[in-house]
């Protein structure tokens, strides 16, 4: 059996991949790694921690992945996106290491990226995440995967941007939302069956891997407003004109044609998948 390692099993995307490994990888044996189990930041206790666990695969889902607390502590999001991907790019620098990165790599000035588009990041988060990419993929072993936003139901409740929103409307809060800031949404179990089949297939590289619908945060709101009634969700639309805050890329839309050629399955638009979903499940 293989050993496989999840840094930040209890995230959305990591406790996704935890979940799904016994009906998607049988072949596992899965150790989840949640911050109580291991404090990645401290480095000699990882260190510690591979060597006695000796993994065959590591999956690094652990980050500071809140664009605003990145800009706020920027020493700390480089800690931990730049310095412990690279500690653990090199204890697993002769075996697999599939690496999460994002869609704010880019810039956002004209949209659907491919994997050879130039990156160019405006803010804190997507700089440490271009410092670590270019580490892992120094290694040809070693894979990136960049995602956008990642919806579901997570352990703490509030990793999903759906939980996020979900929250806010219960708390009676107005929400101003973009109609021209764009993201490729996707569903984190989707998220997670698509990198099981890509491990599966052992073709590293780097990976663009997002919904195939282009939304504006607006759109994503008023999608889920629409789920929550009861809560009498309230959303006004707001654009980026009027944005005084930290750096935000207008169109990070993603275009996924090298991930889709290699899965099973289509990657489906946010609007229809979430209207196969009940209510309780999203």
């Amino acid at each position: 059996m293989t050993k496989a390692w999840i840094t930040g099993a209890g995230g959305l995307i990591g406790g996704c991949l935890a979940r799904s490994a016994p009906a998607c990888a049988p072949h596992l044996v899965v150790r989840p790694l949640t911050r109580a189990q291991l404090d990645l930041l401290d480095f000699n206790a990882v260190r510690q921690q591979f060597r006695d666990d000796a993994p065959d695969l590591v999956i690094h889902c652990a980050a500071l992945s809140k664009s605003p607390e990145c800009q706020k502590h920027p020493d700390l999001a480089w800690k931990l996106n730049v310095d412990l991907t690279a500690m653990l790019a090199d204890l697993a620098r002769q075996i697999p290491l599939l690496f999460f990165s994002t869609d704010l790599v880019f810039d956002g000035h004209t949209g659907n990226y491919d994997e050879t588009s130039p990156t160019n990041p405006p803010g804190v988060y997507g700089q440490t995440k271009v410092a670590a990419e270019k580490i892992i993929l120094a290694n040809p072993r070693h894979t990136v995967i960049r995602t956008s936003l990642n919806g579901g139901i997570s352990l703490a409740g509030d990793r999903g941007f759906n939980e996020q929103l979900r929250k806010a409307f219960a708390a009676d809060e107005t929400l101003r939302l973009f109609v021209d800031e764009y993201r490729c949404p996707i569903a984190a179990s989707v998220t997670a069956r698509a990198v099981w089949e890509l491990l599966i297939q052992n073709r590293p590289g780097l990976y663009h891997l997002a919904g195939s619908e282009k939304l504006s945060r607006w759109q994503i709101g008023t999608l889920l407003a629409a789920r929550w009634p009861q809560l009498h969700p309230k959303i006004e639309a707001a654009s980026l004109k009027e944005y005084a805050g930290a750096p935000r890329s207008p169109d990070t839309s993603l275009n996924c044609a090298k991930a889709q050629a290699l899965l099973s399955f289509p990657l489906p638009g946010f609007t229809e998948w979430l209207r196969d979903q009940p209510n309780e499940t999203f």
